[in-house]
This record gives C-alpha cells, sequence and structure tokens, in this order.
C-alpha cells in the first residue's frame, strides 16, 4: 500500500478486526508493513525495519549452508577464541567502558538496570558459559538410536535445525548464551534491547567476529540485528526462513513475538513471566525458613521469590516472623528496606506496624515511598514484582498445601515452586500436583540451567500456556536439533 486510510477495517487470522486510527495512518509510509495479529494487536512495521532484520537473516541463513562443511572441531575452536578475547583484560576494558555509556543512557531514561551491568562475575560466567559449549557433545551426525529389520536397519541421526532467533532484554551476557546454537550446527540472528545495544555492538566487534573468522566459520553465524526498534524484533520473527524462535523479557512483549513467529509457522520458545512461590508447611523449621527466603531474593530475575504461601498450624506466626526477617536481610544486604503484599484475608498474618510504616520503595521508574505493607486481592497473587533494589514479595495464609497448589496452578505463571516439609510424603504429593517444571525444597535460585544441569542456559521455559512437547523447562544448546532417518541396506554393524 502506498497510503493507509483512518477508520480501515484490518483482520486478523482469527477473524478479529482491528481499525486504523489517525496516528497509525500518519505514520504509515510505502513499503511499511502493516500487521493484523490477535495477540500484539496492530502493528505498522517500518520498512527500515524490515530491511534490517532481513539484512541479518540472509547472512545467518547463508552461513548455515556454508556450516554444512564446518568441522565440530572448528566450531569448538571458535569458542575457545571467544573466551580467550572476553579474557583479554584490553577487550574487556572496551567493552566495559561501552557499558558504563549505556547503563547511564538506561538511567537517565528511567529503565531498569539491575542485568544490564557488566561485572567481572557475568565476565567470567559468559567466559564459563562459552567454554562450556565448547564441552558439550554434539548431535550433529550422532546416531541416536538404531531400528534393525531383516537385511536392512534405520538409523535416527541428529542433524543442524538451522536459523534460530533469539530476542532478548539488554543482558549483555545472553549473547554469549545465545551462541550456544553454534555447537550443533545451528546459526543464530539475534535482536538485543536497545539498553544494551551499544554494549552488544562493542562484544560482536572485538570478541565474537574475531573468534569466527579465527575458526573458520562463515561470518553471519553470529548476526546481529542492528536496530533499537522494538519493530525490528517483530519484522525478525516475522521471517519465515527461521527455524525456531526464542524470545526472553517481559510477558507481554514476549507473549507478542511468540504469536507473530506462530503466525508465520515458526516453532517458539518462549521465556518470560516468572515469579517462584513457596509454600511453608507447618513442620518446617524456622531457621530454614528465613535461610530460604534470603536465598531466594539475592536479585530480581525470574526465578526470585515472588509470592510466599503460609500454611496454617501451630507456630505460624513464628514462622511468618522467619519470613520477614529473610525479606529484611535480603533488603539490608542491596542497602534497602523490603516491601510485603498481602492478599486479602491474610492482613491479620502480618504485624499493624507494617502497614502503618512508610519506606522508600526502588523500582526501575526511581524511587517512591510507600506503606511497607498493603492489602492486594487474592487474583493479584498472580503479579510479578519487578523490584529493581528493594525486595518486594507477596505473602498469603492457606489452609493446607493442597489449597496452596490450587492456588499455584490457578494464578501462577507456573514456573518455580518450592515447599519447606520436614514431611517426605508431603513432599511428594506437592511434586505430583504442582503444575510446574521446577519443583523443590529449598531456595527458589537453583533454577538455571548452568547451576543445576551444568549447562549454559539458552532460556528457562514456564507453563503458563501449556507443557512442552519433548524437553524440560531449560533450553540450551544441545536442546537445538532435528532428527533424520537414514536408511541403509547393509546388514546392522
Amino acid at each position: 500500500m502506498d497510503e493507509l486510510k483512518q477508520g480501515t477495517k484490518i483482520l486478523a487470522a482469527d477473524g478479529r478486526a482491528f481499525t486504523v486510527d489517525g496516528d497509525l495512518a500518519r505514520a504509515f509510509r510505502p513499503g511499511d508493513r502493516l500487521v493484523a495479529d490477535p495477540q500484539a494487536g496492530l502493528l505498522r512495521v517500518p520498512v527500515a525495519e524490515i530491511r534490517t532484520a532481513t539484512v541479518a537473516v540472509d547472512a545467518a541463513a547463508a552461513a548455515f549452508t556454508e556450516m554444512a562443511d564446518v568441522t565440530d572441531d572448528a566450531i569448538i575452536a571458535f569458542y575457545g577464541n571467544a573466551a580467550g578475547a572476553l579474557a583479554d583484560d584490553g577487550v574487556w576494558e572496551e567493552v566495559a567502558a561501552v557499558n558504563a555509556g549505556d547503563v547511564e543512557n538506561a538511567r537517565r531514561r528511567g529503565r531498569s538496570t539491575t542485568r544490564l551491568g557488566v561485572s567481572d562475575a557475568m565476565r567470567a560466567k559468559m567466559i564459563e558459559g562459552l567454554s562450556g559449549w565448547a564441552a558439550m557433545p554434539s548431535r550433529r551426525g550422532a546416531v541416536l538410536d538404531t531400528v534393525c529389520h531383516d537385511g536392512f536397519h534405520v538409523e535416527l541421526v541428529g542433524d543442524a535445525l538451522g536459523v534460530v532467533a533469539f530476542v532478548f532484554e539488554g543482558r549483555p551476557n545472553v549473547l554469549a548464551d545465545a551462541c550456544g546454537v553454534l555447537r550443533g550446527g545451528n546459526t543464530v540472528v539475534f535482536r538485543i534491547g536497545s539498553d544494551a545495544l551499544a554494549t552488544a555492538r562493542t562484544i560482536m566487534e572485538l570478541a565474537i567476529e574475531p573468534a569466527l573468522a579465527k575458526a573458520g566459520l562463515p561470518p553471519g553465524s553470529v548476526s546481529l540485528v542492528d536496530s533499537t526498534a522494538h519493530a525490528a524484533g517483530w519484522a525478525l520473527f516475522m521471517d519465515r526462513r527461521l527455524s525456531l524462535a526464542v524470545a526472553r523479557g517481559s510477558g507481554p512483549a514476549v507473549a507478542a513475538l511468540g504469536s507473530l513467529a506462530r503466525g508465520r509457522g515458526t516453532p517458539v520458545s518462549l521465556h518470560g513471566t516468572g515469579g517462584a512461590w513457596m509454600v511453608i508447611s507447618d513442620n518446617t523449621d524456622e531457621e530454614a525458613v528465613e535461610e530460604a527466603v534470603l536465598r531466594s531474593l539475592d536479585r530480581k530475575v525470574c526465578n526470585t521469590l515472588n509470592t510466599c504461601c503460609l500454611v496454617d498450624g501451630p507456630g505460624r506466626e513464628r514462622r511468618v516472623a522467619a519470613v520477614l526477617r529473610g525479606l529484611r536481610r535480603a533488603g539490608e544486604a542491596r542497602g534497602a528496606a523490603f516491601k510485603v503484599h498481602v492478599a486479602q484475608g491474610s492482613e491479620r498474618l502480618i504485624p499493624d506496624g507494617l502497614f502503618a510504616d512508610r519506606v522508600e520503595v526502588v523500582r526501575a521508574e526511581g524511587p517512591v515511598r510507600e506503606p511497607q505493607a498493603e492489602a492486594i486481592p487474592t487474583a493479584e497473587l498472580a503479579l510479578e514484582w519487578e523490584w529493581e533494589e528493594t525486595p518486594e514479595i507477596s505473602v498469603v495464609g492457606v489452609d493446607s498445601v493442597d489449597e496452596a497448589v490450587r492456588l499455584f496452578n490457578g494464578l501462577s505463571p507456573r514456573l518455580v515452586g518450592t515447599l519447606l516439609s520436614n514431611d517426605a510424603g508431603e513432599q511428594e504429593r506437592f511434586f505430583n500436583a504442582l503444575d510446574s517444571p521446577f519443583v523443590g525444597d529449598d531456595h527458589t535460585r537453583w533454577v538455571d540451567g548452568q547451576f543445576a544441569l551444568g549447562k549454559p542456559e539458552l532460556g528457562l521455559s514456564n507453563w503458563q500456556h501449556g507443557r512442552l512437547f519433548g524437553r524440560g523447562g531449560v533450553l540450551t544448546g544441545d536442546d537445538v536439533y532435528t532428527v533424520r532417518l537414514r536408511y541403509r541396506s547393509q546388514p546392522t554393524p
């Protein structure tokens, strides 16, 4: 279309009609793409963002064709080269300097910087992750199974999947994570959040691209969509050449991206809404409660404690006090206060003074003064508190572990659930009844591919939109493969 008129009706695939408003009509330019998506709504994808995404996918698709001739040794060498570049102090000093500018710009715009800033710990994790990919066996070319018949046999052989797209928020370390798909002969094209784009460019220029060249891998094996616009991510996920689309970030944005990819027939792996739940039984030690809460609140990520369900029984007041002590200690470790949201009907669990006290709560948009404890509707137990410096949790009293499970299955994103209980039978019933890929009996922060499985992690999937077919909730590099069948007329070896 050369122009777009206000009032035009646009139909989505599900029959829903969207109406073009005046702002959209005025913004439209020849070559732009208009997309009506049931989840994302009515979107204008500017022609410039389409071109930017297309260039990146072109490079990754061309590189994938060439990867058939690339040896495993060359891929392993790439990881060693990239890890070595990040271990170079001169390289890292440049990365850190550019990142400091990204952090300052994000703060000036009122954006969260919790995961944006690089550090020595992040550097070590990136190097460890790249080294981990190198050590991981590849399914490419591996005979996974053999079915024997009279006079022939059929082999199930692992193979590369294709071009994998990543869209993720401003976390520079995820760039190294995304490189994991190369281990199986895949290629990757990614779009990073605008907050971290300059950092990503620098890592690409100083570490990733030289490592590809030195190992002899095609230059487009790792491609960056070099744009700050959200529309570039939309354009990327609408490219039908993708074999898998992976999105990490906030719930609504991830859901919209996933819908756009599914609408083009591309399989998706979504890593969005999180917030862990902890159920505290009536037979739990107070010291164990305090330590589990503290260890679950060291920083805000998807597996951070979000909701506490306290089972009724003797000594529940002491267990509530232990939760509050752990919460207070987590805040003090960050030089901050804490905030507790109490489900209506459970206010009596929390000391009255906390409802009267006002504290400074530091969120991404800046500090505000609020009551330290506030009542919320039970339905808001579903909310994930995106705190910046001030730990925030929800608290609800329940009559039984079974009631807590019903709340979790009905309201949570179904990511992480943990039960503090000394009753083995209760633990087993909890595991069987909880609709979640990650279930534990202590702190919640164990849910991490590197920590739990010794494998660098590409992302975690919740069960908010159903269980996953054929794999667990951790997506790692060795999960990104396909299976080919090969007929062999020779006798079985």
